[in-house]
């Protein structure tokens, strides 16, 4: 792992410089989730940490903070129960209203089809953003890191077409994967699905073709410098 891939640039001096001690934080650095959710303007996020109370702070403050911006919703996914296609269909169809999910990841009815969709309930505004928080999601890429790959494939793609191949803008998806070294390894794999397309290997990838994206827009980071 080479460090720090935030987009964020310039900001990072001047937020590593405002320090504070927090008796309920295991961070340093103050207002951070301003921060990562400005990132997520453009990019989803991948963020790693060996310390599992640094990550579970890390998603569960951001999820909290994201949750609180008007016209928003967001989706938590519990990873240390996502092991395979099944489990992973099992809470995203409890995450999002929708018609019954078949277990594929392609087609209407699978998890490409679900994320396209868009509830809108009575007496509500529509939400205009959605964000997944995915905790633990090195579970998976222990189990099956192909199946993450799709997975991870579709949920990114799915947010780039609906930004730039749409007609319409229905809703601004973003995810924010959280785990351990494992994810960490995985952000470096130039083949995987945080740094590439998918590639069935019948030609150019699909969601690059879609959206005229030629990677994934992920941003990678170390939890840990929010330590520093």
């Amino acid at each position: 792992m080479s460090g720090l891939r935030f987009g964020l640039g310039a900001l990072w001096p001047d937020l590593m410089s405002a320090l504070t001690r927090n008796a309920e934080s295991p961070f340093r650095a103050v207002d951070w989730e301003p921060e990562v959710t400005a990132e997520l303007d453009e990019n989803h996020v991948a963020a790693w940490s060996d310390s599992p109370r640094r990550r579970v702070h890390f998603a569960a403050a951001l999820g909290h903070f994201l949750g609180g911006q008007p016209d928003t919703e967001v989706c938590p996914l519990y990873g240390r129960h996502i092991t395979d296609l099944e489990s992973f269909c099992y809470q995203l169809e409890r995450a999002l209203p929708g018609v019954p999910l078949d277990r594929q990841v392609d087609g209407p009815n699978g998890i490409v089809g679900l994320l396209r969709s868009r509830h809108t309930f009575r007496h509500r505004r529509a939400s205009r953003f959605r964000y997944f928080v995915w905790h633990d999601a090195d579970t998976l890429i222990r189990e099956d890191h192909r199946l993450f790959g799709r997975i991870m494939d579709a949920l990114v793609g799915v947010s780039a077409e609906q930004e730039y191949a749409s007609d319409e803008l229905l809703i601004i998806h973003r995810t924010i994967v959280v785990g351990g070294a494992v994810l960490g390894m995985y952000a470096e794999d130039q083949k995987g699905q945080l740094r590439s397309w998918y590639d069935d290997g019948s030609g150019e990838p699909f969601w690059q073709v879609v959206t005229g994206i030629e990677t994934p827009p992920v941003t990678t980071f170390e939890i840990d410098l929010l330590t520093r």
